[in-house]
């Protein structure tokens, strides 16, 4: 639903380079047939920022999760919402950003729409 609402350009979608080479990764182990079907809708549908460097993590200590701090750190000035299934590795998190669930997110994005 999230990267349909990004198709019809509805919301900007932006995911890090780190995220990209995760699902890759784990389609490329258990779902390889899936991988095409993945990178048209990574190119059709999402913006890719580059991860930062690891000199650039320090102010992020203690936002997130460590493996997950590069995520953050990544979208925190282009993003106000960050989608995640794993909002407990986004703790206590960054006050620019709302970490939400994909669910949460989809309400939040009807309740907009439906303020329009």
């Amino acid at each position: 639903m999230i990267l349909r609402l990004a198709e019809v350009t509805l919301i900007e979608a932006i995911a890090s380079e780190q995220v990209i080479i995760e699902v890759e990764r784990n389609l490329a182990d258990k779902l390889p047939a899936t991988l095409p079907t993945f990178r048209l809708l990574v190119d059709r549908c999402l913006d890719i920022v580059p991860s930062p460097a690891p000199d650039q993590l320090a102010p992020f200590a203690g936002l997130a999760d460590p493996k997950d701090r590069s995520i953050l750190a990544a979208v925190l000035n282009r993003c106000p919402w960050l989608v995640s299934f794993n909002v407990r590795h986004y703790q206590p998190g960054h006050s620019d950003v709302t970490v939400l669930t994909p669910g949460e997110f989809i309400r939040r994005v009807r309740h907009l729409l439906s303020s329009l």
